[in-house]
C-alpha cells in the first residue's frame, strides 16, 4: 500500500526500534511508496511513512533493496555534500563517506554484509540517519 509521507519533525527525530519478521508488510509498503515517488526519491526509511522501525529501502538503479536493521560498520573517504529529503523542504549540507560497509538483514531475515560506494552509499547513509532520528 502506498503510504502518506510523514512530515512531523518531532516524530522523525525519534529513534526507530529494531525490526522483526512481523514487520515485512511495512517493507512492502515502503517499496510501493518509494515506487510511487520514483521521480523525486531514491530511498526511504520506515519512519518516513509513520512507522518507527529500523527498515530502509534503497534504489540501486535496476532494483530496490530492502534492509532490516542496517548498521554501517565501516566508512571511508569523507566528503561534504548537500541533500534533500521527501519529508523535509529544501536542501541541507552534510558529511557523507564515499565507501561504506553495511550489516543488515534481508527480506528473509538472513544476515548480509555488503559494501557500497558513491551515490548508493550516500543514499544508505541518509536513510540510516533517519533511523537514528537524525535529520539533515
Amino acid at each position: 500500500m502506498i503510504r502518506e509521507i510523514m512530515r512531523d519533525e518531532y516524530f522523525l527525530q525519534q529513534k526507530s526500534l529494531p525490526a522483526s519478521p512481523l514487520d515485512k508488510p511495512v517493507a512492502i509498503d515502503l517499496l510501493e511508496t518509494l515506487k510511487a515517488h520514483r521521480d523525486e526519491c531514491v530511498g526511504m526509511a520506515a519512519n518516513m511513512i509513520g512507522v518507527a522501525k529500523c527498515i530502509i529501502v534503497v534504489n540501486l538503479g535496476l532494483m530496490d533493496m530492502v534492509m532490516f536493521n542496517p548498521t554501517i560498520i565501516k566508512q571511508e573517504g569523507p566528503y561534504e555534500t548537500s541533500e534533500g529529503c521527501l519529508s523535509l523542504s529544501g536542501e541541507r549540507k552534510t558529511t557523507r563517506y564515499r565507501k561504506i560497509q553495511v550489516e543488515f538483514q534481508d527480506m528473509d531475515f538472513k544476515k548480509q554484509t555488503l559494501e557500497f560506494t558513491g551515490f548508493p552509499a550516500q543514499i544508505i547513509q541518509h536513510e540510516v540517519d533517519h533511523l537514528a532520528g537524525i535529520l539533515i
